[in-house]
């Protein structure tokens, strides 16, 4: 088949959607079909910039490319699914959160003056996710906020891991955090809780964003700088060593699609230290089973990383943990959007 991968692009921001957009691609590619991905940038601020990007894929008639028939086109993140094609397939990354479970709080760009406009974008989920002949999410969170707010059903489809050397290579006395230094992420709390932390483990903190200057201020304030390294932006190659040998991984943003940190933590074999608002990850890490759930005040959150100065602790968690993701492949996302023989073009 011939297969197109629909995909929103922020200029100079990568993560798990591009991670997800870009491994789709190569598991079509692998399993013989023809497949290349499709972006558009997405605009938002001021917030009728999203009915632009909205029009901007409905022009698009994806039926045919240079004379050729595209089979099927797979529909990511908003709003991918407004493009014109007979034979849509939805593996929806997220909505825009904006203006739905983030609408109302401190991360929404909506305000009161905006209600048309929030009210339009429930209009082209429902006629765009509605045209789609197969319905998938990346978890049962992201599936759950469809149906709430849209009516709409869709199936988990989990994504597997990346392509690479995951495995327990050893635990060492180090805590890894390795998502977007973003306030989503909540990375400021793991930061507040280490002085409560015991001095025989540090905090190794990678990526960067918005809020980095602002804890490395707060590293300063409260004295841990010995203990608590910023590294930036780091290779594949050196985050995966990175996920070998440490102790645990902190990863608790607010309600998270999926969390390909936490699937690849425990791919590696280590335990999650995560919160009880932080969505799809919860539907891999169990408390005191392959992780902890804690609540993050710095007591809390410190008192559950001190349960893996103990080594043997976070291997036992991390294997338990291993084992919940070997089911996680790219064979099964293939079938479950293209059909056996892939029947969905036909």
């Amino acid at each position: 088949m011939r297969v197109l991968v629909l995909h929103t692009q922020i200029p100079f921001v990568t993560g798990g959607a591009e991670v997800l957009a870009h491994g789709l691609v190569g598991a079509l590619v692998e399993r013989g079909h023809e497949a290349e991905i499709v972006a558009l940038p997405l605009q938002w601020n001021p917030p009728e910039r999203l009915l632009d990007t909205a029009l901007a894929w409905r022009m698009l008639d994806l039926t045919s490319v240079n004379g050729r028939a595209v089979d099927a086109v797979i529909c990511t993140k908003f709003p991918t699914w407004a493009v014109r094609h007979p034979n849509k397939v939805l593996w929806l990354v997220h909505q825009h959160r904006q203006a739905y479970d983030l609408h109302g709080t401190t991360h929404t760009e909506f305000g009161p003056q905006h209600g048309e406009i929030r009210d339009a974008v429930f209009r082209i989920d429902g006629v765009g996710i509605g045209e789609c002949k197969r319905q998938f999410a990346i978890s049962k969170n992201v599936a759950s906020r469809l149906a709430e707010f849209n009516g709409l059903d869709a199936a988990a489809l989990y994504p597997p891991v990346q392509d690479r050397d995951l495995y327990a290579e050893a635990y060492e006395p180090f805590v890894l955090s390795a998502s977007r230094i973003d306030p989503l992420k909540r990375i400021g709390a793991v930061v507040d809780a280490w002085p409560q932390v015991d001095k025989s483990l540090t905090l190794k903190i990678t990526s960067d964003g918005p809020e980095r200057g602002v804890l490395e201020a707060r590293v300063r304030e409260l004295g841990i700088e010995q203990r608590v390294e910023f590294l930036g932006r780091v290779s594949d190659a050196a985050l995966a060593d990175l996920m070998r040998r440490c102790r645990a991984v902190f990863f608790a943003p607010i309600d998270e699609d999926y969390g390909y940190v936490a699937v690849e933590a425990l791919a590696a074999g280590k335990p999650v230290v995560t919160a009880p608002d932080s969505g799809g990850v919860l539907e891999f890490v169990e408390h005191e089973v392959s992780g902890q759930v804690t609540a993050l005040t710095p007591a809390a959150l410190a008192q559950a990383i001190n349960r893996y100065v103990d080594a043997g602790i976070a291997q036992r968690h991390g294997e338990t943990g291993q084992r919940s993701t070997r089911g996680l492949t790219w064979d099964n996302v293939v079938e479950a959007l293209l059909g056996p023989a892939g029947e969905v073009g036909r």
